[in-house]
């Protein structure tokens, strides 16, 4: 019973509320949060502020949750960004970001080891279905899911992308876990209050009993070092989030390595 509490303790832990006040933020960051690998941000930025993005030895994959912003790096990037686009920098990099409108950023970070180049990403929901654009599940558990900075994309740790839920939906579901190969964090826009959602946590196969469930909002930002994290949305609600993959090390940079929860695998 004792390990039990232990575990829903260390759960508990991995929900963050991200600030809304102008300038960049740390949300999630190894050392400081129950993770090893990925690196979670939030840049807020009012009209006509600047802000200078600095990767270091990390790669970054930023998109834009809110707003309109300039972007230059005084090379390759140098782009008007409207909502939901997406741009990444590969470590010892770094670009000007001016908001032209109150902006918000959600920005992914994760080890550089030497693999990627600068790119800026379009949304476009009318792309066709493919390496970008995808629907995962069906029915209830149906989602569609636009990657900001998916697999083909060359990078040496970071996986990411957009996923909205149906309304009153699951993602996510079966229940999956990678906790050998890479680290996950989902950050949540577009469900201002009265709108939520339930993130749920759990470590071993069918622990139902042993579930935490996190009530995710408009900045919530959960992290998922290991187990089994699916999610769900209040009547009339669509759960949407920005996610991030970081792997423990390039060869394990991929979207294949989900393992589904046995229990659930016929759901």
């Amino acid at each position: 019973m004792k390990r039990n509490i232990d575990n829903k303790a260390r759960m508990e832990k991995w929900n963050y509320t991200s600030k809304e006040e102008a300038g960049f933020h740390e949300v999630i960051i190894p050392g400081e949060a129950d993770c090893t690998a990925i690196h979670i941000y939030r840049l807020n930025l009012n009209a006509g502020e600047t802000y200078r993005l600095e990767s270091h030895g990390l790669e970054m994959n930023a998109v834009l949750i809110k707003g309109k912003a300039e972007i230059d790096d005084n090379n390759s990037l140098k782009y008007t960004m409207d909502r939901y686009d997406s741009f990444y920098i590969p470590g010892n990099s770094e670009v000007i970001v001016t908001a032209t409108m109150n902006s918000v950023f959600y920005i992914a970070g994760a080890r550089y080891e030497g693999i990627g180049e600068a790119t800026f990403r379009k949304f476009d929901l009318s792309l066709p279905l493919g390496d970008v654009h995808q629907i995962h599940g069906s029915g209830v558990s149906a989602r569609e899911v636009m990657f900001t900075l998916p697999p083909h994309t060359p990078a040496s740790s970071l996986i990411c992308g957009l996923t909205w839920s149906g309304e009153g939906a699951w993602t996510s579901w079966p229940p999956h876990q990678h906790e050998n190969d890479l680290e996950e964090a989902y950050c949540y826009f577009d469900m201002d209050a009265p709108k939520f959602g339930l993130h749920l946590s759990y470590l071993k196969s069918g622990e139902a009993e042993n579930i935490v469930a996190h009530t995710v909002q408009s900045g919530s930002m959960v992290l998922a070092p290991c187990g089994y994290h699916p999610t769900v949305a209040s009547p009339g609600t669509k759960n949407a989030y920005f996610w991030a993959l970081a792997a423990f090390k390039p060869s394990s940079r991929s979207y294949d390595l989900a393992i589904i929860d046995p229990v659930y695998s016929g759901t």
